[in-house]
C-alpha cells in the first residue's frame, strides 16, 4: 500500500518570542504538515517550543525531531509527553533519537553510553511510556489513546531492530554518523538494504508503519557544482559527483524533484518527507506538486 506523502520542517532557535510565532505560523501557511524541534544543546528546548508553536497554530503536528532519548529519565519524560499531547489537543508526535554527539553528554555532566546502551534506552523509553499510558488512572491524560505516535530515528542494525518492534513511524536518518557528529550520506544501494531489513521485521505491521527520511540538501542545476563541493566531505567513498543516487538528496527543477520522491517513495516507501529549516523555501515549491498523489 502506499501512503500518502507528509511534510515536516524541524524549526531551530528563534532570536525571540515573535520570530518563532512567526516562522512556525509560516510553516503551517506554506503547507508543511508537521512542525520538528530538534534537541541538541545550545538550541531551543523542545517541549516549550512545541507549545507555543501549538498555540499559534491550527493545524500542523508537532513533534520532537529527535529526543536525545538518553538524556531523559522515561518516567519523568512521560509527564511531558502526556503535558503536550493533552495541551496541544492531541497533535503531538513523539520523536526519540539515540543521541551521537559525545561532546553533548560531557558538557552535560552525563555519561556517554556505549551505542547498544543507547539504544536499549530508547527501547526502555518507549515500553515505560506505553505502560504508563496504558494505565486509566494515568495522569496527566494524552488525548491520543496510548499516547502520542512514536517516531524513531535509526541506521544501524540494533536501532532499526527496536524501531521495527516499537515505533509507528521509522526515520531513516540516510547515512552513518560518528560521535563527533559527521554524517556521511548514504547511495540508494545501501539504503534499499536498510529498507529491506526492516520490512524484513515488521511484518503484519508493514502497511502501516510510516517511513520517514529527513532531506538534507536541494539544487537547481545551475548550483550543482557548488552543491558538489559543500557536499564532497559526507558523500560515500567512491561516489565522486552522483547526487542523484543519494536518497537524502534533491537534485533539478521542481518538478523533477517531486518526480524523483514519487520514484522514491515507491521504491523505498518513503512517505513522511521532513527538511530542516534553511531549506523551508527550497523545498515548499514541492508540497503542491506532491500533495494528493
Amino acid at each position: 500500500m502506499v501512503l500518502p506523502f507528509r511534510f515536516g520542517v524541524n524549526l531551530l532557535a528563534p532570536t525571540s518570542r515573535a520570530a518563532w510565532v512567526e516562522k512556525c505560523r509560516r510553516a503551517e501557511k506554506l503547507g508543511f504538515d508537521v512542525i520538528g524541534v530538534p534537541d541538541h544543546l545550545g538550541l531551543v528546548a523542545p517541549f516549550p517550543a512545541l507549545m507555543l508553536a501549538a498555540e499559534v497554530t491550527e493545524r500542523v503536528r508537532l513533534n520532537t525531531f529527535v529526543l536525545n532519548t538518553p538524556f531523559y529519565n522515561p518516567t519523568l519524560l512521560a509527564r511531558d509527553v502526556a503535558g503536550l499531547d493533552q495541551l496541544s489537543g492531541g497533535r503531538f508526535e513523539l520523536g526519540l533519537g539515540t543521541g551521537y554527539v559525545q561532546s553533548e553528554f560531557e558538557s552535560a555532566g552525563i555519561r556517554f553510553p556505549s551505542a547498544g546502551r543507547r539504544v536499549e534506552h530508547v527501547a526502555e523509553t518507549v515500553r515505560t511510556l506505553r505502560r504508563l499510558f496504558a494505565d486509566p488512572d494515568y495522569q496527566p491524560r494524552p488525548v491520543q489513546p496510548g499516547g502520542p505516535p512514536v517516531l524513531m530515528a535509526a541506521w544501524g542494525e540494533r536501532a532499526l531492530r527496536v524501531a521495527a518492534e516499537h515505533a509507528e513511524i521509522i526515520a531513516f536518518v540516510g547515512g552513518g554518523t560518528a560521535d563527533s557528529g559527521h554524517i556521511t550520506v548514504a547511495d540508494s544501494a545501501t539504503t534499499a538494504k536498510k529498507v529491506d531489513f526492516v520490512r524484513g521485521l515488521l511484518g503484519s505491521r508493514a502497511e502501516t508503519v510510516e517511513f520517514n527520511l529527513l532531506i538534507q540538501g536541494l539544487t537547481g542545476h545551475a548550483d550543482r557544482a557548488a552543491f558538489l563541493e559543500q557536499l564532497a566531505p559526507h558523500l560515500p567513498p567512491g561516489n565522486t559527483d552522483d547526487l542523484e543516487d543519494i536518497p537524502v538528496l534533491l537534485v533539478g527543477t521542481p518538478e523533477e524533484q517531486a518526480r524523483t520522491l514519487r520514484e522514491r517513495r515507491d521504491r523505498f516507501g518513503f512517505n513522511y518527507l521532513t527538511v530542516n529549516e534553511f531549506n523551508i523555501d527550497k523545498f515548499a515549491p514541492l508540497i503542491p506538486l506532491l500533495r494528493g498523489t
